[in-house]
C-alpha cells in the first residue's frame, strides 16, 4: 500500500506522560489491519542528529498497535519526557510489515519546559 505521509505536529510536555493515539483507515475509511506490523518512531533535533531525543518502537513498549482496529499507541513515560534537553525537534512514525515500510506521519515535535520539578 502507498501512501503520502500525513503532516501532524507533536507537543510534549516535559516531565508528564507523552500519550497519543492514532488511527490508520485506508481510503475508503476502514481501518488498517496491523495484526503483521510492527511500528518505529525517532525524534531528532534536527533531520541531521545523529543520536534520537526519544525513540518509540513496537519492540520497546513505545507503541502498541491495535491490530484490526486499526490503532497506533504511542507512550513515553514522565522519567523520558523529563530526561529530553531540545526545545524542539522533527520525527517520523513508519510502520513495517515484512520488507514493506509505511512513513504515516512525520512532522514537528515542540517541547514545552516543565516548571514545576
Amino acid at each position: 500500500m502507498t501512501t503520502h505521509p500525513a503532516k501532524h505536529n507533536f507537543y510534549v510536555y516535559r516531565g508528564a506522560t507523552f500519550s497519543e493515539q492514532i488511527e490508520w483507515k485506508d481510503e475508503s475509511g476502514t481501518p488498517v489491519n496491523l495484526t503483521s506490523f510492527t511500528a518505529r518512531m525517532h525524534m531528532r533535533e534536527t533531520l541531521e542528529a545523529t543520536d534520537p531525543f526519544l525513540t518509540l518502537t513496537t519492540e520497546n513498549g513505545g507503541i502498541t498497535l491495535g491490530g484490526v482496529a486499526g490503532t497506533i499507541q504511542l507512550l513515553a513515560s514522565a522519567t523520558q519526557t523529563t530526561a529530553i534537553t531540545a526545545t524542539s525537534g522533527v520525527y517520523d512514525l513508519e510502520l513495517v510489515s515484512g520488507a514493506n515500510v509505511t512513513r504515516l506521519l512525520e512532522g514537528l515535535v515542540i517541547i514545552s519546559p516543565e516548571v514545576t520539578r
